[in-house]
């Protein structure tokens, strides 16, 4: 049998940790998880404990009730721990799945992989992608109110960077910096496109009128659009905390 390929990492988690990639996820795949007769999505290292899996299955069930979850995981104490709650198996960035995944989730993964990883971890998962599948391979904060993520197409290459936030305990946009996924953190340097677009979302929250969190947020996200950004979607989902760009605008050199 061939080793999975990747390491154990470090597994923490917690009960709705994930919820922003799900909301984002289900947002993205839609029309896909509603129209496949049993969408199949994986959760990749889901760590020390299935409750985010679970949480996720619920969260497409609500969509499509023939969707099915598996989680994945490179440690075999808790693939067998596992067992009895959620369908989970032995793997790791191979996908070792019966088929292709409409959906995978690599949440706070590979953020613990050296960079020069990255790229290859996105291609092999990608490559086990069903046709209009995504990866989404991101990183958020242990409460899951600051998050970040890449929306990755079955070529393995980025399409959306995503920020999603917790409105409420914001003080300024540029606080997801300390969660980008490893593909962006360390190009948050003066000159780059991450660090020119998070710039410019502090800039233009600190500008908006002092309304409400979530008006401060809108007015930002469509400010910055105004000034060039390619900003998708509209206020029902910046509202959210959520604003989207196109990953060429950010991508490193």
């Amino acid at each position: 049998m061939n080793r999975p390929v990747g390491r154990v990492t470090r597994g923490t988690t917690g009960s709705n940790r994930l919820r922003r990639f799900d909301r984002w996820i289900t947002y993205l795949a839609e029309r896909e998880i509603r129209s496949d007769a049993s969408p199949l999505s994986v959760d990749l290292g889901f760590g020390s404990a299935p409750t985010t899996t679970a949480q996720w299955q619920r969260s497409l069930r609500r969509v499509n009730p023939a969707s099915q979850v598996v989680g994945i995981e490179i440690d075999r104490d808790r693939v067998a721990a596992a067992a009895g709650i959620i369908t989970a198996v032995h793997g790791g960035f191979e996908i070792p799945t019966d088929r292709r995944p409409l959906l995978i989730r690599a949440a706070n993964v590979l953020r613990q992989y050296p960079l020069d990883e990255v790229t290859s971890a996105w291609h092999l998962m990608s490559s086990r992608l069903a046709p209009g599948g995504w990866l989404i391979d991101g990183t958020c904060d242990e409460q899951g109110r600051l998050a970040a993520m890449l929306s990755i197409d079955a070529t393995g290459q980025p399409v959306w960077f995503t920020v999603s936030v917790r409105l409420a305990d914001l003080h300024t946009p540029s606080q997801v910096a300390a969660r980008l996924p490893k593909a962006l953190i360390h190009d948050n340097i003066a000159g780059s496109g991450i660090h020119e677009l998070l710039e410019a979302m502090d800039r233009n929250w600190a500008a908006a009128p002092r309304w409400g969190a979530r008006q401060r947020w809108i007015h930002m996200a469509r400010t910055v659009r105004e000034q060039g950004w390619a900003v998708r979607d509209s206020q029902n989902r910046w509202r959210l905390g959520e604003l989207t760009v196109a990953w060429e605008q950010v991508a490193p050199d």
